[in-house]
């Protein structure tokens, strides 16, 4: 699954275009490196988020295309933040 969609489906970013523009500014990587919006997710990838004075990482448990807003945590595990 591409990284924006990602983020927006765990509700880790509320929308995809905001997903998109974050990464495009080179403020989410993955495993250490920056990645791209279109980047592959894959269970075990560490993803770091860094957004205002803020940066969370979490590790990927699951990827699904579709989740409830309850469920959306069970996707990830937050490492630090």
């Amino acid at each position: 699954m591409r990284l924006d969609k990602y983020l927006k489906v765990t509700r880790l970013i509320k929308r995809r275009t905001v997903a998109n523009e974050a990464c495009d500014a080179g403020r989410v990587s993955i495993n250490g490196k920056i990645a791209r919006a279109s980047q592959d997710v894959k269970v075990g990838d560490v993803i770091e988020i860094a957004l205002g004075n803020s940066t969370v990482k979490a590790e990927v448990l699951k990827v699904t295309e579709y989740t409830t807003k309850e469920n959306a945590s069970d996707c990830y595990r937050i490492l630090e933040k």
